[in-house]
């Protein structure tokens, strides 16, 4: 397994990518949650449990909607067609969400396939899986694709 340096720089790229592909459907978008804290808050941070290590990237808005998006990277497999969450985000996000309700949380993965974290839990069966299992996986066949969610490319809107 990678080090972290190497999974960050990676999971920036990614949230960078999900970040411009959203201003090209017309969203404008600020990040969000722990990336956004100084140094010394993030490093304590680490050394807690607490949801808030799990918050969304990134917070966007378009017109009325606003939604939330946790850009989730390398967590999709080729071989094996599913997209794993951890539990601990999976139930950052479901708490989230349930705090949130008027404002959506979305998952998107490397390949800018969408679930949201109900999804992932009703289709990876969270709940009633062993409790020793560090992830929910979830076939890339559930997944949604990213313009059927947040609209087309090149700033053009779907009705609606």
């Amino acid at each position: 397994m990678a080090d972290w340096t190497h999974r960050k720089a990676i999971g920036d790229q990614h949230e960078q990518h999900v970040m411009h592909e959203l201003e090209r459907r017309g969203w404008t978008v600020h990040p969000f949650g722990q990336g956004t804290y100084p140094p010394a808050v993030q490093a304590a941070l680490r050394l807690t449990d607490s949801p808030l290590r799990q918050l969304p990237d990134m917070i966007a808005a378009r017109g009325a909607q606003v939604v939330c998006i946790d850009a989730k990277t390398s967590l999709g497999s080729t071989d094996s067609h599913r997209f794993s969450v951890s539990r601990k985000s999976l139930l950052a996000g479901l708490q989230f969400t349930a705090i949130g309700v008027s404002v959506p949380l979305y998952y998107v993965f490397g390949d800018l396939r969408v679930l949201t974290p109900s999804e992932v839990a009703s289709y990876s069966g969270y709940g009633h899986q062993h409790p020793g299992g560090s992830y929910c996986l979830v076939s890339t066949l559930r997944a949604h694709r990213f313009d059927d969610v947040f609209g087309a490319g090149d700033g053009l809107r779907q009705a609606g």
